[in-house]
C-alpha cells in the first residue's frame, strides 16, 4: 500500500490458455471457507483470475483494523498492483457480499478504468446511516459484529464457532446492563477500540461518518451493476436506494430480491447468489454473448414466489387502514374524540426484538402472535380479507402520538394474521422521537407480499425493539455512560392513525419480461 503496509491475498488461477477476465474479492473474514469457495473456486472454474485479499489488519494483513476507513486507499493501490501482474487480463470485476460489497462502493468513489462490472449482494454504502440511521444505535448488530471480528482469528476454530452461534445471546445479556458502554467492552474485552465511537457519534450526517460512507460511488460508477438483497436483509434499504440511483442516472443496474435475511445469502439464497452473479458477470466481463435472465429486476413476492418486473417499485396505488378503537384495523376512520389507545414502556422490561431483520440466525420471518398480548404493545388487527392483496413498495405508518415523557422511541410493525390466529411479521420500522412530535411518519422496510384472502392484516406499536435498538432509558444521558431510567406513557390518538399500503397488481398481471438490457 502507499504507507508500506503490505496485504495478503490469493490469485486463483484458472486452467485454460483463453482466461474469461480478472476478478478482485476484498474482505475482512479470511480467505477460507466459504469464501474460498463461493468467491474464488468457483469463478475460477469458470474461467476467471481471482484475487482473493485480506484487508489491513485481518488474517495476516499487516496494519490496524479501522472498519471501513482505510478501503478506498488499499482498494487503488491494489489495482495498481494488479495493473502489474503478467496474468491480469486487462479488464476486471469485483464482487462479494456484506463487507465485500462495501469494498467495491469505497473502489468505486474513484473507479479505475479497468473496472468493467460489479455484482454487490447485501452491501453497505454508508455505515453511519446503518448505524445510526433511526436515531437510536443499533446495538444487537454491530456490537455482535465487533465481538465477532475482534476474535474472529482465534487459532481454536471450534471455540470460534461456538462463539459466533452464542453471540445473539451473549449480545441481549451483554447490554441488558448499565451502563451499556461498561458491559459492551467487558464483552469486547480490548478488541474493536473503534466500538465507542461508533456509540459516540450519533449524528449520522457529521464528518466522522465520512471515511466509511461513499455515496458517491452511485454517482460515479458507469459500469454494469448487479445489486442482491434479501427482504429480511439489515442493508435492504441501502440495497434500494442504490438501485434507485443507478437507474436515476440511466445506469447499467439490475436487481435480485430473495425472501432471505443477512447470512440467508450464503445459505438458502446461495444458488440464486451465485447463478446470477456468473451470468452476468460472463455478459459483460467474460465470453457470454448477452444475459440469461430476462428483466431488470427479480423479485420474489412473499406468499406468491419469484417475478419479473422492469423497474422496482412497479405502479401501486395507496390503500389506507385507520388505527380505531377496541384494537380494530379498518377503511374508514373513525369519529373524532375517541379515548386514545395507551400503554407504559418500562426500559427495565423493553419489548424483545422478535424476528425481523438482524445479523443472527433469530432474525427473518416468525412467529409474532405473543406480541399482540403483551401489555407494552397495542395490536390493531383488521377484518378478514376477502381477496388477496399484494404489497409492493415500503408501507408507511402515520401516527398521531403523544407521551408523558419526551425521551421515547417508537416500533411499528406490519403482520400477517393467518386464519388459524397466527401471525408473521412482514416489515418493520422504528424511529427515535426526541422532542416526541404530535405526529409521527415511519416508513417501513420495503416488501413485495402477498396478504392471502382469508388472512387478516395488523399493525403494531411498541416503545422499545430491544436488543436490536438500544433501548430509550428515557433520559437525555449518553448511551454510553447512562444509567437512570424513566417510564413512559405512550398514546394513540385515533382519526388520522393509519397505515398506508402500497397496493399493486397480481403477479400475473404486471409480470414483464423485459426488453431493456444491455
Amino acid at each position: 500500500m502507499r504507507d508500506g503496509i503490505h496485504l495478503v491475498a490469493d490469485h486463483y488461477s484458472p486452467v485454460t490458455a483463453a482466461p474469461a477476465g480478472t476478478l478482485l474479492v476484498r474482505g475482512p473474514y479470511g480467505r477460507g471457507f466459504p469464501f474460498s469457495l463461493v468467491f474464488a473456486r468457483l469463478y475460477a472454474a469458470r474461467g476467471y483470475h481471482v484475487v482473493l485479499q485480506s484487508v489491513r489488519g485481518t488474517f495476516g494483513s499487516a496494519g490496524e483494523f479501522e472498519p471501513m476507513a482505510h478501503e478506498s486507499a488499499d482498494g487503488a493501490d491494489t489495482v495498481e498492483w494488479l495493473r502489474h501482474q503478467p496474468w491480469f487480463t486487462g479488464r476486471f470485476g469485483t464482487i462479494g457480499l456484506s463487507y465485500l460489497g462495501f469494498t467495491q462502493w469505497a473502489l468505486l468513489h474513484d473507479p479505475p478504468p479497468e473496472l468493467a462490472a460489479a455484482v454487490i449482494a447485501v452491501g453497505p454504502h454508508d455505515m453511519g446511516a446503518q448505524v445510526w440511521g433511526t436515531g437510536s444505535f443499533t446495538v444487537h448488530d454491530f456490537l455482535g459484529w465487533a465481538a465477532t471480528v475482534s476474535r474472529q482469528e482465534d487459532p481454536v476454530r471450534v471455540r470460534a464457532a461456538i462463539r459466533q452461534l452464542t453471540s445473539p445471546r451473549r449480545v441481549a445479556r451483554a447490554v441488558a446492563e448499565l451502563p451499556m458502554g461498561t458491559s459492551a467492552r467487558k464483552l469486547l474485552g480490548t478488541g474493536a477500540p473503534w466500538f465507542e465511537s461508533w456509540v459516540e457519534n450519533a449524528d449520522h450526517t457529521a464528518a466522522f461518518w465520512d471515511r466509511l460512507r461513499f455515496p458517491a460511488g452511485l454517482e460515479q460508477a458507469q459500469i454494469p451493476i448487479l445489486l442482491l438483497g434479501g427482504w429480511q436483509d439489515v442493508f435492504l434499504r441501502q440495497t434500494l436506494q442504490q438501485y434507485q440511483r443507478l437507474r436515476d442516472r440511466g445506469g447499467n443496474a439490475a436487481l435480485t430480491v430473495g425472501p432471505w435475511t443477512h447470512g440467508q445469502m450464503v445459505t438458502k439464497g446461495l444458488a440464486t447468489h451465485a447463478r446470477e452473479s456468473l451470468d452476468w458477470l460472463d455478459a459483460h466481463l467474460g465470453r457470454a454473448p448477452a444475459l440469461r435472465r430476462p428483466s431488470r429486476v427479480r423479485i420474489f413476492v412473499t406468499g406468491k414466489g419469484w417475478h419479473h418486473l422492469s423497474v422496482w417499485p412497479p405502479p401501486t396505488t395507496e390503500r389506507a387502514c385507520y388505527l380505531q378503537p377496541a384494537g380494530q384495523l379498518g377503511e374508514i376512520a373513525p369519529m373524532g374524540g375517541t379515548p386514545p389507545a395507551t400503554f407504559r414502556y418500562d426500559p427495565t422490561r423493553p419489548t424483545p426484538t422478535t424476528g425481523g431483520p438482524l445479523l443472527a440466525p433469530t432474525g427473518g420471518y416468525r412467529d409474532d402472535t405473543r406480541l399482540a398480548n403483551r401489555d407494552d404493545v397495542l395490536a390493531f388487527t383488521g377484518t378478514t380479507l376477502t381477496a388477496e392483496i399484494y404489497v409492493y413498495g415500503n408501507p408507511v405508518v402515520e401516527l398521531v402520538h403523544s407521551s408523558d415523557n419526551p425521551n421515547v422511541d417508537v416500533f411499528v410493525r406490519v403482520s400477517e394474521v393467518d386464519a388459524k390466529g397466527r401471525s408473521r411479521n412482514v416489515s418493520d420500522g422504528y424511529r427515535r422521537l426526541g422532542d416526541a412530535p404530535q405526529r409521527v411518519r415511519i416508513e417501513l422496510d420495503a416488501v413485495a407480499h402477498r396478504f392471502k384472502a382469508g388472512s387478516r392484516i395488523r399493525v403494531l406499536v411498541a416503545g422499545s425493539w430491544f436488543p436490536r435498538y438500544a433501548r430509550n432509558l428515557g433520559t437525555e444521558e449518553p448511551t454510553l455512560t447512562a444509567r437512570q431510567v424513566t417510564p413512559a406513557i405512550h398514546s394513540v390518538h385515533f382519526g388520522d392513525s393509519r397505515l398506508l399500503l402500497p397496493v399493486g397488481d397480481s403477479p400475473d398481471g404486471v409480470t414483464d419480461p423485459g426488453s431493456d438490457l444491455r
